[in-house]
């Protein structure tokens, strides 16, 4: 890419651990966009193997790996600081980490059938994740007046599709999470 619209910007993204997911491919493309990334994710095998892919194609500088879990309050936080310390600062933050309750071994079940611990899992890191990580992320991009938030959830279809719960309605709460943030930053340049 010759144009490097996002030179000096600093990126962090959640869920960047997958080498097929959107995590991945979203912090190559801010790799090449001249941007510098954070990668972060909870399975720290898959982030060393998508990190080692990256740094070999871009350079030693283009991004850290933070091998976090995004729906605890502390490492979330911790990982906005680390952004900040390592890379000299943190000016998009994009939260793609996801779950679906298949992944804990109720695919297509009725909503009755959703054990609470599925539930808790999945709202945790679909809803709680986002809403911690723009929290911690929120207070520098302030103190720098810019910053982006962006929020990866899905189409009207799937949040209301029948057998889809705790997915569906965790992905509808964090659109309505984005929605409200929005307003609240208006004016601030975030």
């Amino acid at each position: 890419m010759q144009n490097k619209p996002l030179e000096g910007k600093v990126a962090l993204v959640t869920g960047a651990g997958s080498p097929k997911g959107l995590g991945y491919h979203m912090t190559e493309a801010l790799i090449e966009a001249g941007g510098r990334v954070a990668m972060m994710d909870v399975q720290k095998e898959w982030l060393e193997q998508a990190s080692n892919d990256l740094l070999e194609r871009f350079g030693d500088d283009c991004l850290i790996t933070l091998p976090s879990d995004v729906s605890d309050p502390h490492e979330a936080e911790t990982a906005v600081m680390a952004t900040v310390g390592a890379m000299g600062g943190l000016h998009i933050l994009i939260n793609n980490a996801g779950t679906n309750a298949h992944k804990w071994g109720a695919a297509g079940d009725n909503f009755w059938d959703i054990s609470p611990e599925i539930w808790s899992k999945v709202l945790s890191i679909n809803l709680n994740g986002p809403f911690f990580m723009a929290r911690a992320a929120a207070m520098h991009m302030r103190e720098q007046g810019w910053g982006r938030i962006i929020g990866v959830t899905t189409s009207l279809d799937t949040m209301i599709r029948q057998k889809n719960t705790p997915y569906g309605p965790s992905k509808a709460g964090h659109e309505a999470l984005m929605a409200a943030m929005a307003g609240e930053l208006e004016g601030t340049g975030i």
